[in-house]
């Protein structure tokens, strides 16, 4: 087995943010100036490098080959998980990141993001121990009383603990509203009793921490039936008395999936109160005194927000490695002659036409996700941090617009596009001696995770559309509009400026349809298509964004001096928008055509016919 992580440099975060985004004004914001500047990024993230290459990548190794094991009741997991987890939290790049109390040093978002690519790609299985935990611990810092806040926060942040989200049940994934687990209150109105299942649970037990903090949704006894019935509870792993020792709080570990891929990964399933000792506390209002309405669910969707977000960003790891990975055998392997002389020696295959198709596709859709996803965390810096509440209101709405995306579309095409990774090393691929076998396998769970991507698909058609009586997502579609206005006259993207045009009335022609479609209540026909609506929104916004920097690039390239050392990085963007714009995004007006056809075949077959 291999695990290797395949960054060379950081110059794409560099372009990033220092050329493409106006991330000034993020640096410049009170909490992060005295520490942070533009100038800087390059000399900050080249540690982060080489710390995912000598301290993460190891991990990842050891969790393949030393995969969760559970014995005798108890959870084990790789030997070098647990250090790992508490040197990031103790280095303070994991969950203390999440502080906001006044004065404290944290990162901008977008910056740690591109810290967390690095870490990621090193060993995808180790990210979720942090992020499940700086989630949960968000969670209680937002919604907990400040009793809670200083019961839990300090050793969530340190690592001495680890957190989970406690969603999915034996009976009920995404019907969230069926879950079975039941609060009952006690002589102390912010103590309930809990019981139920829970399964699925990533991370939700471990062998390095002292306690976990788990935020599990039940409904509390006599609430109202549905997910507005739904609450949410502070269940630690073990009991916090009022001294700070820890006693048992009957919650246990039932077992662990042994799973495709993610073996460093503990997947749990967990009871709770089977004794009818177990106790949480409530985030928010009993819903008794609220005329039977929990909060639960809007409390856990900031948490399961994120984590969509987060995911995306997984997928986008794991693609940027293969292809990373696959780049670097394809430099190396002399394999063939060349098409256009074919009486020269063998050369190396990245020299042959369809194995730099495949890289540049490769490379085309990390930076499209990349773009998509890093102007996205620009974005929550904003709402965090700006002054101007028109700003925080803009900034908002672009993050709930391209959640959905940023969740599904790298997590959709993140399996095949690992497949074409594999494909590029020819049999050698499909070995487990070569790294991108092993990543085909991690990437597979993210578009299951945090809702799979139809939900996602249905969350983009249903509700981001919606917003604001459609203005929001409105004004997202305008936005690309008004940038094909604005530049559509570049001579040198000509080509590809008419394919954003035409892909932009095709939108709008699948808008219009869409809307047939709810105004005759056909919304079957709607959940039809969802995810390839969802497809089509993620490439024709991942367009706008690829050719804003190509327009960027090509700027820099005429300015540079013959046989400058960035030339290829400019030219490889040009280079790349090109084949984005040209072979993919062709699928928003093949979406739009199938649209319009309105086949029901999905909507006709009997069950039946399944089983022939």
């Amino acid at each position: 087995m291999s695990a290797n992580f395949a960054y060379q440099n950081t110059r794409d975060f560099e372009f990033i943010l220092q050329e493409w985004l106006p991330t000034e004004e993020i640096f410049n914001y009170p909490q992060f100036a005295p520490y942070y500047s533009k100038d800087d990024v390059k000399a900050f993230l080249a540690p982060i490098l080489k710390m995912s290459k000598e301290i993460i990548e190891p991990t990842n190794t050891d969790g393949e080959k030393n995969p969760v094991r559970f014995e005798n009741g108890q959870v084990k997991t790789p030997p070098s998980i647990g250090p790992l987890f508490h040197k990031i939290q103790q280095e303070g790049w994991g969950t203390s990141n999440i502080d906001e109390s006044e004065g404290a040093m944290v990162m901008p978002h977008i910056l740690q993001a591109m810290v967390w690519e690095m870490f990621n790609a090193a060993n995808p299985t180790f990210g979720p121990y942090i992020i499940l935990t700086s989630g949960a611990a968000g969670l209680i810092q937002s919604f907990g009383s400040q009793a809670l806040k200083d019961m839990f926060l300090p050793k969530m942040m340190d690592g001495t603990w680890s957190g989970t989200m406690c969603l999915t049940e034996p009976s009920a994934g995404s019907d969230v509203g069926d879950i079975l687990s039941r609060a009952y209150p006690t002589e102390n109105p912010q103590i309930f009793k809990i019981k139920g299942q829970k399964i699925f649970i990533t991370d939700g037990d471990n062998d390095f921490t002292e306690n976990i903090i788990h935020l599990y949704l039940a409904r509390v006894e006599g609430s109202r039936p549905g997910t507005s019935g739904i609450s949410l509870f502070v269940v630690p792993k073990y009991w916090v008395n009022e001294d700070g020792s820890l006693s048992a709080n009957d919650v246990q570990t039932t077992g662990v999936e042994h799973k495709l891929g993610q073996a460093g990964s503990v997947t749990a399933a967990l009871s709770f109160g089977e004794n009818n000792e177990c106790r949480g506390w409530i985030l928010g209002k009993n819903p008794l005194e609220n005329e039977g309405k929990g909060q639960g669910m809007a409390q856990m969707f900031q948490m399961m927000n994120m984590a969509r977000l987060e995911t995306g960003h997984l997928a986008l790891s794991c693609i940027a490695n293969a292809f990373y990975n696959a780049r670097d055998y394809c430099q190396e392997r002399i394999q063939g002659r060349l098409l256009t002389d074919p009486k020269s020696g063998r050369v190396p295959i990245i020299k042959h036409e369809d194995i730099k198709r495949t890289l540049l596709m490769g490379k085309a859709h990390v930076e499209v996700m990349r773009a998509m996803l890093y102007k996205t965390y620009f974005a929550f810096d904003v709402r965090r941090h700006d002054t101007d509440p028109v700003r925080r209101e803009q900034a908002n709405d672009l993050i709930e617009v391209t959640t959905p995306l940023c969740k599904a579309y790298p997590s959709d095409e993140g399996w095949w596009l690992c497949g074409e990774a594999i494909q590029a090393y020819g049999g050698y691929g499909y070995c487990e001696d070569y790294p991108v076998a092993q990543i085909a396998r991690d990437i597979k769970i993210y578009s299951i995770w945090e809702g799979t991507n139809y939900i996602q698909a249905l969350d983009l058609v249903g509700r981001k559309m919606t917003m604001k009586k459609g203005s929001v997502f409105a004004a997202f579609i305008d936005e690309i509009s008004q940038f094909y206005d604005a530049r559509r006259s570049e001579e040198l993207f000509a080509r590809e400026f008419a394919h954003l045009g035409k892909a932009l009335d095709a939108y709008r022609q699948i808008q219009k349809i869409l809307l047939g479609f709810a105004t005759r209540q056909k919304m079957d026909m709607v959940a039809v298509y969802a995810r390839r609506i969802l497809t089509a929104t993620a490439q024709l916004y991942g367009a706008r964004l690829i050719l804003d920097q190509a327009l960027l690039a090509s700027q820099r390239l005429r300015e540079l001096p013959a046989g400058h050392f960035d030339t290829a990085f400019y030219q490889g963007k040009v280079e790349a928008a090109r084949y984005y714009l040209l072979n993919v995004v062709p699928n928003v007006w093949i979406t739009a055509e199938m649209l319009a056809t309105a086949d029901t075949s999905v909507l006709d077959i009997p069950s039946e016919c399944f089983n022939y």
